[in-house]
């Protein structure tokens, strides 16, 4: 089911975690708030919207890492649902594209909620005082999916390249100091996979 990110709790603190990540070592959110920002992604292995754009994130995140921006990614999913999205495939897509960030595995999913998670994927970028200033779009580019549900809206631009203009653009932003540009436009996704009774009231 496609959903749109929430875009909730501008200024706000970044959620502690403590989650693991592909080799089994558990990471802390205190790792992660040391540099001139930080970017918390909520992707998964099966999400189409999530493979159109992941080549993208990772070569986003490899030069903004460069330039003092942290990244974590964190994969919410219920794996009963997609065993696409099982720790240990999780370890062979973050082998294969070679993410230079940290893939975290939230199986409780209460880090999702915490975050007001609600897609795949999902955006919440911090500036250097770790306060909200992004929770919008990579770019407005969306896959080619054969039947889309909401087919003649805005949110299906097949056409256009994955470029992470929307992303880059708050980042350079948070990386200057400066506030993210307005306005921002949601996130469009799947929806998180959420285990039975944990799927809240806007999921």
């Amino acid at each position: 089911m496609l959903k749109l990110s929430r875009q909730v709790d501008y200024g706000s603190s970044p959620h502690p975690f403590a989650l693991r990540d592909t080799t089994g070592a558990v990471r802390k959110l205190e790792e992660f708030t040391g540099g001139k920002g930080l970017l918390v992604a909520f992707i998964c292995n099966h999400c189409p919207f999530v493979q159109h754009v992941l080549d993208g994130l990772v070569e986003f995140a490899r030069e903004c890492g460069e330039r003092g921006l942290k990244v974590v990614a964190i994969s919410p999913n219920d794996p009963a649902d997609f065993a696409e999205d099982s720790p240990e495939e999780m370890a062979r897509l973050a082998q294969e594209k070679g993410f230079t960030f940290p893939y975290l595995f939230d199986e409780s999913q209460d880090v999702a909620l915490a975050y007001g998670a609600i897609c795949t994927p999902d955006f919440f970028l911090y500036d250097g005082d770790m306060k909200l200033a992004y929770c919008g779009q990579f770019d407005a580019s969306r896959p080619n999916l054969p039947h889309p549900p909401m087919e003649g809206t805005e949110i299906y631009r097949r056409s256009l390249p994955v470029t992470g203009e929307d992303m880059r653009r708050a980042a350079d932003a948070v990386l200057a100091g400066q506030p993210a540009p307005q306005p921002q436009v949601p996130s469009a996704g799947c929806s998180i996979k959420w285990k039975p009774g944990k799927d809240p009231n806007w999921g």
